[in-house]
């Protein structure tokens, strides 16, 4: 029994090493410029010519020696999220080329580039443990797993006497305009749905109870009606797949993976078959390689061409922040760009939000990297935990950064909480029992 377990380790140590990163990475870049031709032919708003593509091809190259400082860090929280955030600004780079915006297109590629590089610095290399300032047995821990269970079964029925609609994923844009909450339950969705639950379920599927595991599931698929989003209905699959990928692989060969493997299956699918976003592969690729990546990309090149001729917020629309100074924009960013563009609420990562639409372009590295210090207190809360416990309790995060901005992540959907949460979790947890 040992030999064949010998074989797997060595495989995944190899898949894990410089080398094999560094292939795996350059690929993923490819990948993704070769997915957002393909989605040109089916969103009005990104654009592909023939005429420009050597200049994009060479931005491409150029920023893929970005992705090799993957190759050589170490696992952490930042490795996960920065990784999701570098696919991102590389397809903005290559939208930026095509774009039939008006805006100065080489300072936006510049300022976003730069924005990415120095948001990583922290991101990778910062990892120095905070001092466990609570720290938990392991048996009061199991009492705060069980309290996780109870606030989420709460809010669950809570909110559903607001709303629970089962509808078709195609159907949901016809209801989820008129969906209200309450402020508390809205704050208590956003947390359970991205921070509590997900961090519950990497807890019972490592520690070894898979019933407890299935009732994590089972209770965030529940949210689906609730919210009406494809993120929720998505989120108990993409849970378990990152269960078995992590088992499967070391985790930052997961985290490329991750992204990699659906985009490519994405892109080889439309293709082979030619079918419209209506047939099953359309609608694939229209999840993943649309909405998941591309969007997020596209709301960076929509940004920079509204705020390229309207005045900047100075941070104003965080809700705090909005009653202490004159604000040029009463009502959410994302509302403003659906009265503008009338594309939907388009929401955006803090790329977009802290960075062009705060502090514009020439100002928007330095956003950057004072965001990426703040996230980095996650890779400080979660040091010493395992790497694969960190991936799947952080597995929903990646996914709202890339969609919201850094103030609504930290706080709508938690991610201080699992920061606080990391940093309470017992350093022994996971430890083989004798």
């Amino acid at each position: 029994m040992s030999e064949p377990s010998g074989i797997i380790q060595h495989l995944r140590s190899r898949l894990d090493s410089k080398a094999a990163l560094t292939v795996l990475l350059l690929l993923h870049s490819a990948v993704t410029c070769l997915s957002l031709i393909k989605v040109a032919t089916f969103q009005s708003y990104i654009h592909f010519s023939g005429e420009r593509l050597w200049i994009a091809v060479a931005v491409a190259i150029a920023f893929s020696a970005v992705s090799l400082l993957f190759a050589a860090a170490r696992f952490s929280f930042g490795y996960f999220a920065g990784f999701y955030f570098y696919t991102m600004i590389l397809g903005f780079l290559w939208i930026d080329v095509f774009s039939d915006y008006s805006y100065e297109r080489l300072l936006a590629g510049v300022s976003a580039g730069l924005s990415l590089v120095l948001f990583l610095m922290p991101m990778l290399f910062v990892r120095a443990p905070f001092r466990q300032l609570v720290v938990l047995s392991n048996a009061r821990f199991e009492h705060l797993l069980t309290a996780i269970l109870v606030i989420s079964i709460a809010t669950i029925a809570v909110a559903s006497t607001y709303n629970f609609r089962l509808v078709a994923i195609a159907d949901i844009y016809e209801y989820r305009d008129a969906l209200e909450f309450p402020g508390a339950i809205r704050y208590l969705t956003g947390w359970v749905s991205s921070t509590l639950l997900p961090f519950a379920f990497a807890c019972y599927w490592l520690l070894g109870h898979p019933k407890r595991a299935g009732l994590v599931l089972v209770l965030l698929l529940f949210f689906y009606p609730i919210t009406l989003t494809k993120f929720a209905f998505f989120t108990p699959a993409w849970l378990v797949a990152l269960a078995v990928l992590s088992r499967l692989l070391e985790a930052r060969t997961s985290v490329i993976v991750s992204i990699f493997v659906p985009m490519l299956l994405g892109l080889v699918v439309i293709v082979l078959t030619g079918g419209t976003l209506t047939s099953v592969p359309g609608r694939y690729f229209d999840i993943v390689n649309i909405r998941m990546m591309a969007t997020a990309s596209s709301a960076l090149d929509i940004y920079n061409h509204f705020f390229a001729s309207h005045p900047v917020t100075w941070f104003c629309q965080i809700s705090v922040l909005k009653p202490l100074t004159h604000c040029p924009y009463q009502e959410p960013l994302a509302v403003v760009m659906q009265s503008t563009y009338g594309f939907g609420n388009l929401n955006a990562s803090l790329f977009a939000t802290e960075g062009v639409a705060s502090v514009g372009l020439y100002l928007a590295p330095l956003s950057a990297l004072a965001c990426g210090l703040v996230l980095a207190l996650g890779n400080r809360a979660s040091a010493g935990l395992p790497p694969r416990f960190v991936l799947m309790s952080a597995g929903v995060l990646p996914h709202v950064l890339l969609n919201v901005p850094l103030s609504v992540a930290m706080l709508t959907h938690g991610t201080v909480l699992l920061f606080l949460l990391w940093s309470m979790t017992p350093r022994n947890l996971f430890e083989p029992k004798p």
